[in-house]
């Protein structure tokens, strides 16, 4: 059982509130049923689930193991790009959730995997991962590579690590970026005071690089490629957040209300090129621009300098 602890921000938040919004496998349901049954403690001391936070209250909470569900395979399409016997990559489209997970217990990747390649996925991801070697967003489509065995996963876990699998993705941020190229060099930790959010933040946080070139610049709008050199979690849209040119839909690090039609993220894993854990053969894949981006960038206009 994780016990977590967490600060208030404001004051006249009900405790249950603040904990499903603080703990995305929470409901506030949940968070109650917490309450009830003494698991959460404000400054040390139970509370009530009717509590109003103050500012500067230290919250503490047991988050239960999360409950087992089968995982059954689904027939689901899938835009295989590549494959072999040891490697997968699939074209993941937009909206499409990677492995099952609170409130997506089904209709994942992780899913329609096990439909379409049986028992041939690695292991080591575990029960609920089988075969993910590295995952993107619900709402960030394009490439992303699949063991078949643990020899693959071991291989490509270890290109991640040393940063020789290469990564690159295309997004519309909000502004114009003045220069052509950039390098964003800040770590990336838990949001500290919404748990639902990363950061760039000097407190509990790893390395994390982020490269990224100007395509084309519109009226309040510039379309960028971006290259991974690290992997964290939201690390595209929470460094260009960080540079002041949050991507376009993106509601959690950007603008609170839909732009250009578009809920979501406009970002899109174009580029993939890693070497063949087996055959140590170079492979490079790449992947034309979805439907709804290229829509949003239609709606930009013509392109401007």
């Amino acid at each position: 059982m994780e016990i977590i602890e967490i600060i208030a921000q404001e004051s006249g938040e009900r405790i249950d509130a603040l904990l499903a919004r603080s703990e995305e496998t929470l409901t506030r349901s949940a968070a109650q049923k917490l309450l009830d049954a003494g698991q959460v403690s404000v400054n040390g001391k139970a509370v009530r689930k009717n509590y109003k936070c103050q500012s500067g209250d230290t919250v503490r909470f047991s988050l239960p193991e999360p409950e087992e569900t089968e995982l059954v395979a689904q027939d689901i399409p899938l835009d295989v790009v590549f494959e072999d016997n040891d490697v997968i990559v699939i074209n993941k489209p937009r909206g499409m959730v990677v492995h099952p997970a609170a409130g997506h217990p089904d209709g994942t990747l992780v899913n329609a995997l096990m439909h379409y390649c049986g028992d041939s996925l690695s292991g080591i991801g575990g029960e609920k991962r089988p075969g993910i070697v590295h995952r993107i967003d619900k709402d960030t489509s394009g490439l992303l590579i699949v063991a078949k065995n643990d020899l693959a996963h071991l291989g490509l876990s270890e290109q991640l690590k040393d940063r020789s699998l290469s990564r690159v993705y295309e997004a519309v941020v909000r502004g114009r970026l003045r220069e052509d190229s950039g390098t964003i060099d800040a770590p990336i930790g838990r949001h500290p005071l919404d748990r639902k959010r990363m950061a760039v933040t000097d407190k509990n946080s790893r390395s994390a690089v982020t490269h990224w070139e100007v395509i084309a610049r519109y009226n309040g709008y510039t379309h960028v490629r971006c290259r991974l050199e690290t992997g964290r979690t939201h690390q595209i849209r929470v460094h260009m957040a960080h540079i002041g040119h949050p991507l376009l839909g993106d509601f959690t690090y950007g603008a609170p209300s839909p732009e250009k039609g578009l809920v979501g993220q406009c970002l899109h894993a174009r580029e993939l090129k890693f070497i063949h854990p087996r055959t140590a053969v170079p492979v490079h894949l790449t992947t034309d621009l979805p439907e709804y981006f290229v829509e949003v960038l239609s709606r930009l206009g013509n392109p401007i300098g």
